[in-house]
């Protein structure tokens, strides 16, 4: 289980958030989101957590964060695409046979969802699961794919479509999970999820 997070730095988590409920209520809202894959994660105590942080260098802050018994990995230098070939590809090296990577920023994220993507990896080659604003939030495989993360638009609404293109022409056929959504803008959180607005001011040039 690969699960992708920034360290929780005022300013720099949930920016286009930030933009609108303030730094400091962005920042607690992204904390829990994170916190709440990894204690998905942790319900599949089988399928070991390594979680891949930004900055390198933030390994004893994400630690002291979020607790001992995970495998802490600093993401690759590049994009999004290169940084998940990466560890994907460590993960693979490392001997592990379903590889599943999650984001975290997914309020519906759950311990039952996670087990029904590694359960589709026993008779499929991949998993995804679509999120509502073009991308994905969830993908497994059961081996490297070539090209499967290269010229992709991310952050764009076509994300999906064109991961989709290249697992098909690597001759896969994904299982499709369901469409959910996750936090971009304030009207993203669900009920119980809003934050009371802080006092600092948006900062337009964080976002």
């Amino acid at each position: 289980m690969l699960v992708f997070v920034r360290a929780p730095e005022l300013g720099r988590v949930k920016t286009r958030l930030a933009a609108t409920i303030g730094h400091q209520a962005a920042l607690r809202v992204y904390r829990r989101l994170a916190e709440h894959a990894v204690d998905a994660a942790r319900g599949l105590p089988e399928a070991g957590i390594r979680v891949h942080h930004t900055p390198a260098d933030a390994e004893p802050a994400v630690r002291a964060w979020l607790g001992d018994g995970l495998t802490l990995l600093p993401q690759a230098e590049g994009d999004l695409g290169v940084r998940m070939r990466d560890a994907f590809a460590r993960a693979f090296a490392d001997g592990h046979g379903r590889v599943v990577i999650i984001g975290s920023d997914l309020p519906e994220m759950s311990t039952e969802l996670l087990r029904r993507a590694f359960a589709a990896l026993e008779d499929a080659d991949a998993v995804i699961g679509p999120a509502r604003d073009g991308g994905y939030y969830l993908l497994g495989l059961t081996r490297p794919v070539t090209g499967v993360f290269d010229g992709i638009a991310w952050s764009t609404p076509e994300v999906f479509d064109a991961t989709m293109d290249r697992l098909r022409a690597a001759g896969m056929e994904p299982v499709v999970l369901e469409t959910l959504a996750d936090v971009d803008e304030v009207d993203d959180l669900p009920a119980g999820w809003h934050p009371s607005a802080d006092t600092d001011a948006p900062a337009d040039n964080l976002r």
